[in-house]
């Protein structure tokens, strides 16, 4: 998979600009990429294009949870006897789509048990349901980066999603620089991507510098 400093070099050869131009950084093409690439993400997943290209996501084996109080969860006015847990530490950064977070699967960490996306005022509408004491599904919801599962008892999770950084090359504090993560976006649409940022960065690099003394007022 390509790599951030890979993305980058493209574009800088496809401008044919110089590492040493003091406006064109690489986090200015870095930031340009990264807003088109979300942009063309969005669009491939309102599609439902993105669930079958099992490349480009990534799994966390192994999310660990801990019991919180259902307040925190963000979902009041449950009456039933339900527990809640939250994922101990924020979750990395998830690509965002049409739908919120692009996950394909929350489930048990041996994968037999998939969970089922909602919202805290879904859940709590379920729970008041007659039929509630019928439902065997499992639930999770996503608020402030932390996962929250309110009907399961697991010490942990597991989670395949697009994430914006590289999770597998990163542990603890040893993570790679991030010109050496990989650019997780299907390489189908890099080329539509470098088209709108070369567009971009060259319309930019041909607005003329302001040669007037900024010392000097020219409003009359």
């Amino acid at each position: 998979m390509t790599t951030i400093a890979e993305a980058i070099s493209r574009i800088r050869t496809s401008i044919k600009a110089v590492k040493e131009d003091s406006f064109l950084t690489d986090r200015t093409i870095y930031f340009s990429i990264s807003k088109y690439a979300k942009t063309l993400i969005k669009r491939e997943d309102n599609q439902f294009k993105l669930m079958k290209m099992s490349q480009i996501f990534k799994v966390l084996p192994y999310v660990e949870l801990i019991n919180v109080d259902k307040v925190e969860a963000g979902c009041l006015g449950v009456y039933s006897e339900c527990f809640f847990k939250r994922s101990k530490d924020k979750l990395p950064n998830i690509l965002d789509g049409m739908f919120g977070p692009i996950i394909r699967t929350v489930s048990s960490i041996d994968g037999s048990i998939e969970m089922f996306r909602t919202e805290p005022g879904t859940w709590s509408s379920i729970t008041k349901s007659t039929t509630f004491k019928y439902n065997k599904r499992f639930y999770f919801w996503i608020i402030d980066g932390y996962i929250y599962c309110p009907n399961v008892d697991w010490e942990a999770i597991k989670i395949e999603a697009i994430f914006e950084n590289d999770i597998e090359n990163c542990k603890t504090n040893d993570c790679l620089l991030i010109q050496d993560q990989a650019f997780n976006i299907p390489e189908y649409l890099f080329s539509e991507v470098e088209q709108l940022v070369i567009k971009d960065l060259t319309m930019t690099l041909s607005i003329p510098a302001d040669s007037v003394d900024d010392s000097q007022n020219t409003i009359r």
